[in-house]
């Protein structure tokens, strides 16, 4: 008799084609021997639309027996079921229902094909590094979190900037006014970290980013430090202007002036799905649309 295999499926129930590729997913592990299992605040929107028999993560399902996560949607989607799955060894495939979708593994085009490599288990897994969130105020921690692309010190007003000064390891960088900081591992390099003049830095190049946003400061470059740096910003008392801590753009929280929030390399990273053995440049440039044409490469 065969082990008994949950994968569980995520969607961005609030786009239509999510949401149908959704129900395509849970028909084919069904048809497969496998019951489907969803995220108990998006049960009703799956037995909605599927007929057959759903799991219910936590209740039926403990997350600690999820072999695989199959996401439909775009990167804050995965970023979503990241959050759902923290803590857990099963990687996240993530089938494109968005815009750029850079953390996705597959485009919908694909769906059925994606699908039954999850089954044969025709993937590789790449490892993450997540950066654990802490903020302090007054000696004492007030909030904590993680985040797989980036934790993003911002203004909370519009109309006023920030006071911060920049740590690494202890020990002051710079201190200026700004609209926020961004601190981001290589996935986020991409995403805002990207957005705001940041180095696109590698997956497998273990390091940490640090991205002043709008500085008024002549020394407010990008900074790559090593994995195991600390990284902080504190809030300056000086700051007339509260800011808003966001961790991937999902969990946020006020940070009052006095306030320090460090980003370290947590031990617990996340694991993505592969099932294109490519290069990253290739995922790059697809991605990007960046202009390759002309190129003759080495040999030619």
């Amino acid at each position: 008799m065969s082990a008994k295999r949950d994968m569980l499926v995520v969607a961005h129930t609030g786009r239509d084609d999510a949401l149908r590729a959704a129900i395509t997913v849970c028909d084919q592990l069904s048809s497969a021997g496998l019951t489907p299992v969803v995220a108990p605040n998006q049960a009703p929107d799956f037995r909605s639309h599927f007929e057959g028999e759903l799991h219910l993560l936590g209740e039926d399902v403990p997350l600690t027996e999820v072999e695989l996560t199959i996401v439909l949607g775009g990167d804050g989607t995965i970023l979503g079921a990241a959050e759902l799955t923290r803590g857990s060894n099963a990687p996240l495939l993530g089938i494109n229902h968005g815009h750029v979708g850079f953390l996705a593994e597959s485009e919908k085009d694909d769906l059925s094909w994606t699908v039954q490599q999850a089954l044969a288990g025709e993937y590789d897994v790449d490892e993450r590094l997540v950066l654990d969130v802490a903020v302090t105020h007054d000696g004492e921690e007030v909030f904590r979190s993680f985040a797989l692309n980036e934790a993003t010190l911002e203004k909370a007003s519009r109309a006023r900037m920030i006071e911060v000064a920049l740590e690494v390891d202890g020990r002051p960088i710079s201190a200026f006014g700004a609209d926020g900081v961004v601190m981001s591992t290589p996935t986020g390099s991409t995403a805002y970290s990207f957005s705001a003049g940041g180095p696109i830095v590698w997956p497998g190049v273990e390091a940490l980013l640090m991205v002043p946003l709008s500085a008024h400061a002549l020394f407010a470059r990008p900074l790559v430090v090593g994995p195991d740096s600390v990284m902080a910003v504190e809030l300056l008392e000086r700051s007339s202007a509260h800011a808003v801590l966001w961790c991937d753009g999902r969990r946020s929280v006020e940070i009052r002036p006095g306030s320090r929030v460090q980003a370290t390399r947590s031990a617990h990273p996340i694991w993505l799905a592969r099932l294109h053995p490519g290069p990253f440049t290739d995922r790059l440039v697809n991605k990007f649309s960046l202009p390759v044409t002309g190129w003759r490469g080495p040999g030619e």
